[in-house]
């Protein structure tokens, strides 16, 4: 592939650059998850697309390339449509309830399948919770598929589904910054068909983007559930208006509580691990009142695993 044409056309920077179409996306995305793309180029291309932003076609070129290096997990048999969460960023100034989200959905046999990774310096790892949690690591995917089966949940690192993607991810501080491969994997499914994407995102126009792919990418029976994420991860701000849009065979659906509207609730600041984990067994086992938030959120995905 001659990469300097393509490099011409996004990097003329936000103003003069133009967008790619969905198969120029789709076999540039691909070449860069294959490793394929020389570093000089591969870095031009990644700031470019982080200075213009993704065009719609574009984005559904990536996520198309993405989908067809991926690898697949099995989904339980006889179970509702498993949720996928993904974690990238972990806890910052509050505890992070996204494992919450999983072990409750879990509890009610809905299954989960949560996939990440972390670089962060300045952030807890979710992995580092998981493990206060005494929540295993998949080694595999048929050890995730397993996992499914057997407790309704699993934890797979990103690089066992789909490793091209994982080291695009895994430039982020080599570069300084991220780059469209973070907004990307939020789309990973691992389970298509049986599968309800959570779709957690923070800068508003991703809110908007995201808005405009996920009704094609739900068009062949895929469901998914676009909400505004907390310190970056797949749960609801505690305090803040929900934002719960659903996507099922192509239709979007407001699932917004009927009263939305800013709460009065206390954060928790359990960032470290060890207190992160004994605030959400308290949760889970009601000695601490659960969230409206979260029980909005779990409403929502209800809807969309089982309905």
């Amino acid at each position: 592939m001659d990469y300097a044409p393509l490099i011409k056309e996004i990097g003329r920077g936000a103003r003069g650059a133009r967008d790619l179409t969905r198969e120029q996306a789709r076999a540039l995305f691909g070449a860069l998850l294959d490793g394929s793309v020389p570093d000089l180029e591969r870095g031009a291309i990644l700031i470019a697309m982080r200075i213009k932003g993704e065009s719609q076609d574009e984005l559904l070129g990536f996520v198309e390339a993405m989908q067809a290096g991926a690898a697949r997990v099995a989904p339980p048999p006889d179970a509702p449509r498993t949720v996928v969460l993904p974690t990238f960023n972990g806890a910052r100034k509050q505890a992070n309830l996204m494992p919450l989200v999983a072990l409750l959905l879990a509890r009610e046999g809905i299954p989960v399948l949560i996939h990440g990774r972390h670089d962060f310096d300045s952030r807890v790892s979710p992995f580092e919770l998981f493990d206060a949690l005494g929540l295993p690591v998949a080694t595999d995917t048929a050890d995730a598929a397993r996992r499914l089966a057997a407790d309704r949940l699993a934890i797979l690192p990103t690089a066992a589904l789909h490793p091209g993607l994982d080291a695009m991810m895994a430039l982020r501080p080599r570069l300084g910054l991220r780059n469209s491969s973070h907004s990307i994997a939020k789309l990973l499914d691992p389970l298509p068909g049986r599968s309800v994407r959570v779709v957690a995102v923070t800068h508003p126009e991703y809110v908007d983007s995201m808005g405009q792919a996920l009704p094609v990418l739900s068009a062949d029976g895929g469901r998914a559930l676009l909400m505004r994420a907390s310190e970056g991860e797949a749960y609801l701000h505690l305090r803040r208006k929900a934002h719960l849009q659903g996507f099922a065979d192509g239709q979007a659906t407001d699932l917004n509580p009927a009263i939305n509207e800013d709460l009065d609730w206390p954060l928790s600041a359990a960032c470290d691990p060890v207190e992160n984990a004994v605030h959400i067994r308290a949760l889970l086992s009601g000695a601490e009142s659960l969230p409206p938030r979260i029980q909005d959120q779990l409403r929502a995905l209800r809807t969309l695993s089982i309905g």
